[in-house]
């Protein structure tokens, strides 16, 4: 199955999506879920202190944004079993956003970014030579602003080519967690 990608949503979705992600225990939902392949909401409630009620009504909004689905085979009554769904997401230009979008991603980024320095830090932590499982660059160039453009979209055509879901991944194949980002030097 195609991922889902958010540059294919309206303004109004991505801002939905924003705010979704930004909840911490969606947050954990899905976490869980990439980890564990699916669950039901009792299960989620005991790994992750909730209540089944509360469990249940983030599990549903996380499916209205396509981001899970149910597993009707497994699904019997008031029982529902959930998976991820693959999912792309792309924030827009931010001078294209309306402001409740552009709010709604700068609140998510901020969240996000704490997490990503943790994970830099422990890649640098767990680095352990060009073999081993965390792997960290850093590098410097000379790009105009037509090469960055090409740049990142031939980092994302790789990323896609390597991209699988939990379901078809080989044997061996561990959930990575894979961030890149280039910024011009600050001037001087």
């Amino acid at each position: 199955m195609a991922p889902r990608r958010s540059d294919d949503m309206t303004s109004a979705e991505r801002t939905a999506l924003y705010r979704t992600l930004a909840h911490p225990l969606r947050g954990r939902i899905l976490d869980y879920l990439g980890k564990h392949g699916e669950a039901n909401s009792a299960t989620l409630a005991g790994v992750l202190g909730e209540s089944t009620g509360s469990t249940s009504y983030h599990l549903r909004k996380l499916a209205e944004l396509g981001l899970i689905t149910e597993i009707a085979e497994k699904s019997a009554g008031r029982e529902r079993w959930w998976k991820s769904l693959p999912f792309s997401r792309t924030t827009p230009d931010p001078a294209s956003m309306e402001p409740e979008e552009y709010a709604a991603a700068e609140h998510l980024g901020r969240l996000k970014s704490g997490h990503d320095i943790e994970l830099y830090l422990r890649a640098v932590r767990e680095w352990a030579g060009p073999d081993g499982w965390a792997q960290v660059q850093r590098h410097g160039t000379y790009l105009t602003k037509t090469q960055v453009g090409e740049f990142m979209s031939e980092y994302l055509t790789l990323l896609e080519r390597y991209t699988v879901d939990r379901e078809n991944a080989p044997e061996g194949a561990e959930q990575m967690r894979i961030r890149l980002f280039a910024v011009p030097e600050a001037p001087a």
